[in-house]
């Protein structure tokens, strides 16, 4: 059994808009609901932990019957780990694999959750990446201090799948006061390695406004075919 937790209780104040970007309109549904068709979509997740902020809850409990695959709903954190957590407690115990997934990456494909999570399968965590495309500089003050090698770097993406015991050990482990942005980071920190998944470039994150725009744009322009089963990128 394999559970995905999505994790949607962000205030996304970066957006600027007073409604959180996972509950925006985008081609004629919200972020949060592409996002859930298309984790339903994927043949090897089983479960789903919906992870809301507590005034989304009573809203998500109504329409659980739409989603069939949302095992429960779940209050989030003061902090997206802290969110995490609260879902990760909610996998059931016959889970083997914990797939994690940002509420506002509706265009994941479901080649990519089952690559990712077969590979954790094997290895016990993986995390799915897309090339940096861009001049990546580190700086020292206000000077650059040196180019980096983009060959060697990678964005990570989600979902990212661990199994349950090793993600569970992780959190047991992790100082949640320090700021983590991705899970694979608490797994890197207990010396796990984790797998690199190749994903597409396509699975973005809506974070900004022109996100919105550029994710209505790929919709529509037929880039997302067959029923959400684009093919990572080589």
């Amino acid at each position: 059994m394999n559970t995905a937790i999505i994790v949607a209780a962000g205030s996304g104040e970066r957006f600027r808009s007073e409604t959180p970007k996972q509950f925006l309109e985008l081609n004629g549904k919200t972020v949060i609901e592409w996002t859930i068709e298309r984790i339903s979509s994927a043949p090897s997740i089983d479960s789903i932990v919906l992870v809301l902020s507590p005034d989304r809850i009573d809203e998500w409990e109504e329409r659980r019957p739409d989603f069939p695959k949302i095992d429960s709903i779940v209050a989030g954190g003061a902090s997206r780990a802290e969110s995490v957590l609260n879902g990760l407690n909610a996998v059931s115990e016959h889970s083997e694999i914990a797939a994690v997934h940002d509420g506002a990456r509706p265009l994941v494909s479901v080649d990519e959750i089952e690559r990712v999570i077969a590979r954790a399968k094997e290895t016990g965590a993986a995390c799915l990446v897309a090339p940096v495309t861009d001049t990546i500089k580190s700086i020292r003050g206000e000077a650059i201090a040196a180019t980096l090698d983009r060959n060697l770097l990678r964005r990570a993406l989600t979902p990212q799948a661990f199994n349950v015991k090793v993600l569970k050990r992780a959190f047991e482990l992790a100082d949640l006061d320090e700021t983590v942005t991705d899970d694979c980071y608490l797994v890197e920190k207990l010396g796990h390695p984790v797998a690199a998944v190749e994903g597409s470039s396509v699975n973005i994150k809506i974070t900004h406004r022109e996100d919105l725009v550029l994710a209505e744009a790929l919709m529509r322009n037929g880039t997302l075919r067959n029923n959400w089963k684009l093919k990572a990128e080589n």
